[in-house]
């Protein structure tokens, strides 16, 4: 299904991609890859736990194919969950997860077959086989992908044991950063926020008994997590929120929450926009880039969320509007010039636009695209998705400042997904190129794709090489 020249329809494309993206390194600026499973190396068990074992992409797909939800995330047995996956796939024409599976296949199993009920036997068969190869252990994947760098994605309160122990390791050349996520850290209507607490309080060894002081103790981690060699904050915000406040407000909120009292949205809202204008600030003297995910409607299925928990696959695009809390937001920050680089990441592909229009307010002449409008993302990383967002970022921006993909995983398979983004860049560029709408250029189309898919990762995260 897939040849070498897979999604390239001009002979600029192809050039593009086998001789110039094919051979560039990696920078994987986000996702959810278990530091511990790379430092301990070990082989995986079969192809379903690689798979299957905490891909909500698959099971969402799984279900709206007819599958129970036993061979989804229920009892069933690692070969029926494979089948039902191999019994979804000739369903899957249009979706990404087609193109991914079958890329993954072909990258590491060698397997051109494409996957259905009649390959399900033989291939899975193939699959686990080659999972006991050294090849396939999680550091030889890295290598095998020319991946350099990885950031994670990482609470205030974690340890970072593994990135410590990775980061002492000589033997192994791949940077494995913490991201600084404290999601929890401001969801002080969450019913388990005292329980997080207690951890901040162990993570810091300092009682957290106000508002200053639960500062202090973010301020602490954020130095700790950059001594760990952390180059990014993460949040994920289902609605954007901006609402302005004091100190003494926040004291007075915190008092509350320490006390169990309930919190109203207002209260809220004013807690999570001071808080993390203030953490954004820390983030500019560290020098360090701010994510904002934002736009995802969760759990919205409640019966299965009680069976199966968050973040499997019962999420989905939220419609809120952005603009105005989102400008005012990054507008705080930036008044005293303490706007960190800023990655702007949408769920909902109807405000691309927006998110394309809001990086160009607050650029910096010292560093290029220093607010980004990030790739597609979730919903959107599928070829029409990938295009749309790149159009719009050219359409509004300057496309050649472009940081690219990253995978969003968890699953070490998934750097494939680099792959398939070069691919779609490729063909894009191409496309112009031929049609005369940019210039035929050899020497400027090989930078654009050096830089979107390598170099300005690299350049924008700091990192060394």
């Amino acid at each position: 299904m897939i040849d070498k020249d897979f999604l390239l329809t001009t002979n600029t494309a192809k050039w593009l991609f086998h001789d110039v993206a094919a051979h560039l390194p990696i920078v994987d600026y986000h996702n959810h890859l278990d530091p511990k499973e790379i430092y301990e190396n070990k082989n995986y068990g079969s192809i379903t736990d690689v798979w299957l074992g905490g891909d909500h992409y698959k099971w969402r797909a799984m279900r709206a194919a007819g599958v129970d939800e036993e061979r989804i995330t229920g009892g069933a047995d690692e070969k029926g969950k494979f089948d039902a996956f191999a019994e979804t796939m000739p369903k899957l024409f249009g979706n990404q997860l087609l193109h991914w599976t079958q890329l993954e296949l072909r990258t590491f199993f060698c397997i051109d077959r494409f996957l259905s009920p009649e390959s399900a036997d033989e291939i899975y068969e193939q699959t686990n086989e080659a999972l006991k190869e050294e090849a396939l252990r999680p550091r030889n994947i890295l290598s095998s992908q020319k991946v350099k760098f990885l950031g994670t994605t990482d609470d205030p309160t974690d340890s970072l044991e593994y990135h410590r122990l990775l980061k002492e390791d000589e033997t192994f050349d791949v940077h494995v950063a913490p991201s600084f996520r404290p999601d929890k850290a401001i969801a002080i209507d969450a019913p388990d926020y005292g329980r997080w607490l207690d951890r901040l309080e162990e993570a810091v060894g300092f009682e957290v008994d106000s508002y200053g002081k639960f500062m202090e103790a973010m301020k602490k981690r954020i130095v700790f997590f950059d001594e760990m060699g952390c180059r990014a904050s993460d949040h994920g915000i289902n609605e954007m929120f901006y609402e302005e406040a004091t100190e003494d407000e926040m004291e007075e909120v915190f008092d509350k929450v320490l006390a169990k009292e309930a919190v109203s949205r207002m209260e809220v809202d004013k807690f999570k926009t001071y808080t993390l204008t203030s953490l954004a600030k820390e983030y500019h003297a560290h020098g360090w880039v701010m994510q904002l995910h934002i736009g995802p409607l969760r759990n919205n299925n409640t019966r299965m969320f009680e069976r199966t928990g968050a973040d499997s696959g019962f999420d989905s695009i939220n419609d809120k509007l952005v603009a105005e809390p989102l400008s005012r937001f990054l507008d705080a920050i930036d008044r005293t010039d303490e706007l960190p680089k800023t990655v702007l990441y949408t769920l909902n592909p109807r405000d691309n636009i927006i998110m394309a229009t809001m990086a160009g307010n607050f650029q910096s002449g010292d560093i290029p695209g220093k607010v980004q409008f990030g790739t597609a993302w979730w919903f959107n990383d599928n070829y029409d998705g990938m295009m749309d967002q790149m159009k719009t970022l050219a359409n509004a921006g300057a496309f050649k400042t472009f940081i690219g993909m990253l995978t969003d995983s968890r699953s070490m398979l998934s750097f494939t997904r680099h792959e398939y983004f070069r691919r779609i860049l490729c063909e894009l560029l191409g496309q112009w190129a031929e049609s005369g709408m940019v210039p035929d250029d050899a020497d400027l189309l090989k930078e654009y794709v050096e830089d979107i898919c390598y170099n300005n990762a690299k350049n924008y995260f700091g990192l060394e090489n």
